[in-house]
């Protein structure tokens, strides 16, 4: 599938204004910017097995497009909500668990990269990854 493989971060688009937004603390913020994320991505049809790896933690995400899961962010923000297939994007809708505010998120392959878009409370940033 399109986004099997590993995709390193190469750089940020309005990222820390998006973590600002999300209510992160300033040094949080400065290291989150610079946490040269690794992002392992295999599909099996409708599952995806999704590996998160940084300066900050290892994780490992098993989800089912259209299937509600839970999830926490690195910085402890902690989230409920799902993936689903748009054309040949993730479009993924989460409600933090603290405030019941939503975050939005898309990942799509544009190019040789992988385009991660987020989108909370009118703040919206993008990550490109390489592989």
């Amino acid at each position: 599938m399109a986004f099997d493989g590993t995709w390193k971060i190469d750089r940020n688009e309005n990222y820390e204004k998006f973590m600002e937004a999300m209510g992160i603390g300033m040094m949080k913020r400065k290291l989150g910017a610079h946490d040269n994320l690794k992002i392992t991505i295999q599909q099996d049809g409708n599952k995806f097995i999704v590996k998160e790896a940084s300066n900050f933690r290892n994780i490992e995400i098993e989800f089912t497009l259209g299937v509600n899961f839970e999830y926490s962010l690195a910085d402890g923000t902690e989230l409920s909500g799902a993936w689903t297939l748009e054309g040949n994007k993730l479009v993924g809708t989460f409600t933090r668990k603290d405030n019941g505010k939503v975050l939005k998120a898309c990942r799509e392959i544009v190019g040789d990269e992988l385009v991660q878009t987020y989108i909370y409370e009118g703040v919206e940033s993008k990550r490109f990854f390489k592989r």
